[in-house]
């Protein structure tokens, strides 16, 4: 039964749905760092908010973690290249506390149109400022949306309830998505002159790091209004504070920082700014909604092989996990097939995915590839380091789709290139949902992966069957089944035996002696 650690304060629900699932949890939330580290090793999953740090220590200390869920949607407080590194998924839940954080985004813009903080504050003192505090209204302004993504696009859809034009930056929106939202579709550099007021939906990246910098706020309109709920560290907050002082910017209203807590800052005791404790996603809804999704997605990768909403590792739902699995298989075998009998360097890997193949989750396939390949040599690679161990050793990956083009409804063909040779092998999956081998080095063939196997590689010559079974026989190795394939009458075969035991190397470097041989290999799966 695998074995969950709730490290955070969750909801009971998600307590519930581990144990309605047949997970094993323990719920120990507010550890210290010290704590986590002496019983992190027990665990298959951990489940988080943003409190608990999983930090590289963390996860060197976790042998047996499989994967970790973050309820809610920021990760900065998990290292995910350690992560990787080490084999273990991290999970956010995305979409959970969506319409709260957008709902906090139009609030904050509301407040800070109306001067509501100061006028609340200001009423509760006793003092009557009526014409002190004197608003703009937001129906007809240009409502600038930097990210329109999932919070982003809601946003976009609860300013035009306003009566608002929203305006739209974002790399990766496209046209007609932008008309599905009724946004104007623009580049930042028109987006900041034109925008009474922008909000920032976009995650924090070396892009986006400072992405209202000094600089942007200089060709904003004068007298914008910024609004941020996305993420610290998206503007420069010394910036802002110039802007407010000088009047550029009219107000601000931040929900977020780049330093949390944060208990100092050069924005705070302004009148013109609106500061709240990074409350986007604080509602009872979206604590139950983030909650139960977390609970769910580790609970699924555990017992399913289910991955969503990974961070490190292509999605791949329950249902596509029952029709991918067999090929994940095909691929992984495929490339320990080729990581056996690769002695040295890998400069390339090839991945040619054909018919059914190619209309799979092709990437979940090439992971699963690069493990099988690796792990001969590196056996602690995974399908989630994979692909980092093999950046690491300069291997360059490349995958190729096309339709049906032979006998089979799809297949699998990998290709690896060394320094001093090029290698393929190539598999499909049958009815029965067993993997097979169909080509080696371009000669075609029909051979089962079984635990135990014996390569060779031959002269395709009267006699060499007889004294291979001889060999076999005389050494007590049983034959389970014998699969040959040649390319031409003559001319070099392949047989591929499999074997009811592992075959020592004694006995390998005896068929390799026999006439004809020019290669064997014994082969585990």
């Amino acid at each position: 039964m695998p074995k969950v650690l709730i490290a955070d304060q969750l909801s009971p629900a998600a307590v519930a749905i581990f144990k309605e699932r047949g997970v094993e949890v323990d719920v120990k939330p507010g550890l210290t760092k010290d704590q986590l580290l002496a019983i992190i090793g027990e665990y298959d999953g951990l489940a988080i908010r943003s409190a608990t740090k999983v930090t590289a220590e963390v996860i060197n200390a976790a042998k047996k973690l499989k994967v970790v869920g973050r309820a809610g949607i920021g990760v900065d407080n998990v290292d995910i290249p350690a992560a990787t590194a080490a084999g273990v998924i991290v999970m956010n839940t995305p979409f959970g506390n969506s319409i709260t954080t957008a709902e906090h985004a139009i609030a904050l813009m509301v407040a800070l149109a109306r001067d509501i903080p100061a006028a609340n504050a200001s009423t509760h003192a006793g003092k009557w400022e009526k014409n002190r505090f004197m608003g703009v209204e937001l129906y007809g302004k240009t409502f600038g949306l930097i990210g329109c993504g999932n919070i982003g696009s809601i946003v976009a859809d609860r300013a035009r309830g306003l009566k608002m034009h929203v305006i739209a930056f974002d790399p990766y929106l496209s046209p007609e998505r932008a008309k599905d939202l009724g946004v104007e579709k623009v580049e930042l550099a028109e987006l900041l002159p034109r925008a009474d007021f922008i909000t920032l939906h976009t995650p924090l990246t070396n892009e986006t790091r400072n992405i209202i910098s000094a600089d942007a706020i200089s060709r904003m309109k004068k007298g914008a209004r910024l609004i941020n709920c996305a993420r610290g560290g998206l503007v420069d907050e010394a910036a802002v504070k110039a802007a407010l002082d000088s009047g550029q910017l009219a107000g601000a209203a931040f929900d977020v920082f780049e330093e949390e807590p944060a208990k100092s800052n050069p924005l705070f005791g302004n009148e013109k700014v609106v500061a709240t404790p990074h409350l986007g996603a604080s509602t009872s809804e979206a604590q139950e909604n983030v909650a139960l999704q977390v609970a769910e997605q580790i609970s699924d990768y555990l017992l399913t092989g289910a991955v969503v909403n990974a961070l490190n590792m292509p999605s791949i739902s329950a249902d596509e996990a029952q029709r991918v699995r067999p090929w994940i298989s095909l691929a992984q075998k495929l490339g320990a097939f080729a990581g056996q009998l690769t002695d040295s360097s890998i400069d390339a890997v090839e991945i040619l995915y054909e018919g059914t193949a190619s209309g799979l989750n092709t990437r979940a396939l090439t992971q699963a590839a690069l493990m099988g390949l690796l792990r001969p040599t590196l056996s602690e690679v995974n399908m989630v380091n994979a692909p980092v161990v093999a950046k690491e050793r300069g291997i360059k990956i490349s995958e190729v789709r096309r339709d049906q083009q032979g006998i089979y409804e799809g297949y699998i063909k990998l290709t690896v290139t060394t320094s001093q040779q090029k290698r393929s092998a190539a598999g499909t999956v049958f009815s029965d949902g067993r993997p097979r081998l169909i080509q080696i080095k371009d000669i075609v063939i029909n051979g089962e992966f079984a635990p135990h196997m014996l390569y060779v590689t031959n002269e395709d010559k009267p006699g060499f069957i007889g004294r291979l079974g001889t060999v076999l026989g005389q050494n007590g190795v049983n034959i389970a089944s014998f699969a040959l394939g040649r390319s031409a009458p003559g001319a070099d075969a392949i047989a591929l035996i499999e074997v009811d035991g592992p075959v020592s190397e004694s006995v390998t470097a005896e068929i390799r002696k026999l006439p004809l041989v020019k290669r064997a290999h014994a082969l585990a799966f």
